[in-house]
Order: structure tokens, then C-alpha cells, then sequence
């Protein structure tokens, strides 16, 4: 029975490293999603998709859970993040998936919403949007994904320890989304709200443009915490959670039965 609310999830970056984080993600599915009348993936699912034959355990079961949720009547769109540009049609249709562009824009309960991963609001970082335009353009995808996966999977491991030095040497200002690039585009596309993912700072913030107040929401992460934006017909409202709390939680009822 739907009950009239959509969700939105970004940054899980799962990976078979991280079980914890899968785990929440499926209960998260069963227990939150099932029945509702969409879930919004903003992009980097996965930590590093090197092409839809990915062979993480994962990516397999990730799959078989989301086409369940998708043949029980509850869409799922997914939006490719910076960790997961690659992923393509293949495996879109193996887990009941919709792929949609980054911007997309949507009439969610009345109010016009403009959905995106997010990178592209960082403008101040020059150095990764112009690795993104070459990263992205399609010549170089259909380079990249003619290569053999296990040339795939060391560039991935690659780039993954770059973006992390290149991150300790960058202002906490520069890896943010620019202002004026959001408010700019809330007015292209004529929007009222925005939710967005990849900065992993989860809040809500009020953009005040041309005498209205737009929202702006901000979904979390999934590597300490766990989380997501819920929207319904009154509005939208952020759930941010500690990702091990319910880990520390069943060990410790464990350890007081024994």
C-alpha cells in the first residue's frame, strides 16, 4: 500500500569492504522503501564502478534487491555519481533501474525539484571539473570500457587514492558547492527545491531568490552515518543516523545474554 512519499539517497559508496553499510542499505529497502512511490538514487552507489561486468558480491546483491523493490510496484531511478559515471544500461535493467541525466527535474507533490549528484556545483575546484569533462567525454568512455577489466579495476584503485591525496591538500570552501553556480541554476530550470548529495554534508539550507524561498537539501553519506531526504505531499525532512549504532547495539544485548 503506497502511502504517498518518495526517497532520496546518495554517497552509500558500497563496496564488499564495507558490509555494514550494504547491510543498513538492504534493511533500509525493505523495511523503508517498500511500498513508497519512488527512490531517487543520486549517484556514487558504489565506491568505484569500474563497468557494469563489476564483479564485487555487492554489485550482484545490490541488484537482486533493487529489481525486487522495482517488481513490487516502487520505481527507482538512479543518477550516475563521480564514483559510478560507468555504470550503463546492462546493469541498470539487471536491478530494475531507470538511468536519468544529471541535471533531472521533476514535479515532486506540486513543488518543481531539480535533482543532481551534486560535483557539478563545485566550480571552485578547477582541477576536478576539468578532469571530469575529460573523464566523461564519450570518447574516452567508450575507450574505457573496451579495456580489460582488470586494467579497469587498478586505474579505479588509482584514482581513488588520488581523489583522497588530492583531497587532504584542498580548503573545505573549494570541495563545496559554489553559491552563485546553485542559485544560477535554480532560476535556469525554474526551480523551488534542490537536493543534491556528493559534498557529504547533509543539511537543508534556504536560497532566497527573486522575493521566494528556495530549498536546498543535501543528502548524507554512508560511511559513519547512514541517511536520506524523505519527501511527501507537506514537504521534505532530512534523517541522519549512526551508521554503527545498531552494530553496538545487538553486540551489546548479545553480550547480555551470555
Amino acid at each position: 500500500m503506497r502511502t504517498g512519499r518518495v526517497y532520496f539517497i546518495a554517497d552509500l559508496h558500497l563496496t564488499d569492504e564495507r558490509p555494514v553499510a550494504t547491510g543498513r542499505f538492504f534493511r533500509f529497502l525493505q523495511e523503508e522503501v517498500a511500498g513508497a512511490d519512488a527512490l531517487y538514487i543520486l549517484g556514487d552507489l558504489f565506491e568505484a564502478w569500474i563497468g557494469d561486468d563489476h564483479d564485487e558480491q555487492v554489485a550482484h546483491d545490490t541488484a537482486r534487491r533493487l529489481k525486487s523493490l522495482a517488481d513490487s510496484g516502487t520505481p527507482i531511478f538512479f543518477m550516475p555519481g563521480n564514483r559510478d559515471f560507468m555504470l550503463a544500461k546492462a546493469y541498470a535493467c539487471r536491478s530494475g533501474m531507470t538511468l536519468i541525466p544529471d541535471p533531472t527535474r521533476i514535479n515532486l507533490y506540486g513543488t518543481t525539484t531539480l535533482l543532481m549528484h551534486g560535483d557539478t556545483l563545485c566550480i571552485d575546484d578547477v582541477a576536478y571539473q576539468t578532469f571530469r569533462r575529460r573523464i566523461r567525454h564519450p570518447v574516452m568512455l567508450r575507450l574505457l570500457r573496451h579495456l580489460p577489466r582488470s586494467w579497469r579495476r587498478k586505474m579505479a584503485n588509482q584514482a581513488r587514492a588520488g581523489s583522497e591525496s588530492a583531497k587532504a591538500t584542498k580548503s573545505s570552501e573549494i570541495m563545496d558547492v559554489n553559491i552563485e553556480a546553485v542559485e544560477r541554476l535554480l532560476r535556469t530550470h525554474h526551480a523551488q527545491r534542490l537536493i543534491h548529495g556528493h559534498t557529504h554534508r547533509a543539511a537543508n539550507h534556504i536560497h532566497r531568490l527573486d522575493g521566494q524561498e528556495c530549498e536546498r537539501w543535501v543528502a548524507p553519506d554512508w560511511y559513519t552515518q547512514w541517511g536520506y531526504v524523505r519527501c511527501d505531499g507537506h514537504g521534505c525532512a532530512l534523517k541522519v543516523e549512526d551508521l554503527f549504532a545498531e552494530l553496538a547495539a545487538q553486540k551489546s544485548v548479545s553480550n547480555q545474554d551470555e
